[in-house]
């Protein structure tokens, strides 16, 4: 047995037992994934999938078991080569982050380049997607260090950590009704046309959940998965928009100059916790505990440590 074969075993999984898809992702042939597959099988004397002709239609239980172990032995050949790289190495090498476009565009500029001017050999290779995405990215070992709001915490495979709080912003057109009271409530923000995120992104679960906590149904007349299109849509009379307090720094400064005026929503809809998540059981090397300790000054490397080891700690806020 060798690693092209585990490698290729991973892949079929990954790609939902799509051989074709596998062979493409592996940069080799169908014919080629499926034969070193059937050599591994007959090799250990089982089969890790079940067929359907030649089209695998599912994981054996006897497969799930060797998939645990093929994870296990690729995930220490990639420590393997990151320790390696740690000491020949220690200054140089590729951080790869895996975020949502909310932190890229918001709140990392200033942490990377801080981390960039206390390793200036380091090359930053920044991944945008969704909350799964980003969960994804990381078991997939394509990013060694993830950031977002949602969907982290729900993933086994990964070890999440309370990275900072932010709450939700009103953001209003300056000659808005609702600019000039004292107090807005819950059931003055859902008669208005709402312009927020999409369901998956920057902490919309929340805003949901207030709504329907108080039986109100909000209409949502814009779904964005970028804070600066919500508020050239609110600015441009569509409706009332409802980001993340990173986003909005801009309007807060200029003082109404922009059109727009910001109120703090953390009473309507809660806060949230944004979060640092690696996948359980990665080797991190020193820039990557650096990077970490820039996002937040909750953040240690003894305490990332602790927590990759395996240890759980409450580190909830």
């Amino acid at each position: 047995m060798n690693l092209h074969q585990f490698r290729f075993v991973q892949e079929a999984v990954r790609r939902n037992l799509n051989l074709t898809e596998a062979a493409k992702a592996l940069h080799t042939s169908q014919p080629g994934v499926s034969k070193a597959i059937i050599e591994l099988e007959e090799e250990l004397g089982i089969e890790i999938f079940a067929r359907h002709g030649k089209r695998l239609k599912r994981v054996t239980e006897p497969g799930q078991h060797v998939l645990k172990s093929i994870d296990l032995i690729l995930r220490e050949i990639g420590n393997l080569k990151r320790i390696g790289e740690q000491y020949s190495a220690e200054d140089s090498g590729t951080l790869s982050i895996a975020t949502t476009h909310t932190q890229a565009r918001y709140v990392l500029p200033e942490k990377v380049a801080a981390l960039r001017t206390a390793y200036p050999k380091v090359n930053i290779s920044l991944h945008q997607g969704s909350p799964d995405q980003v969960a994804r990215m990381l078991i997939d070992e394509v990013a060694e260090i993830g950031i977002a709001t949602e969907s982290l915490a729900d993933y086994s495979e990964l070890v999440t950590l309370p990275c900072y709080e932010w709450q939700h912003m009103l953001v209003l057109p300056t000659d808005h009704p609702l600019a000039r009271k004292d107090r807005i409530t819950l059931e003055d923000v859902a008669l208005e046309p709402l312009i927020t995120y999409h369901p998956s992104f920057t902490g919309r679960t929340k805003i949901d959940q207030a709504f329907a906590t108080r039986k109100l149904t909000p209409r949502i007349a814009l779904e964005a998965i970028d804070s600066d299109v919500i508020k050239t849509y609110v600015r441009l009379g569509l409706g009332v928009g409802i980001a993340a307090e990173m986003a909005v720094r801009d309007v807060i400064e200029d003082g109404g100059k922009s059109g727009l005026v910001v109120r703090p929503a953390g009473s309507l809809f809660g806060q949230n916790v944004a979060r640092v998540a690696f996948k359980r059981s990665a080797y991190l090397r020193n820039f990557v505990f650096t990077f970490a300790e820039l996002l937040s000054d909750r953040l240690d490397r003894k305490l990332i440590a602790r927590a990759m080891d395996g240890h759980t700690e409450n580190y909830d806020y």
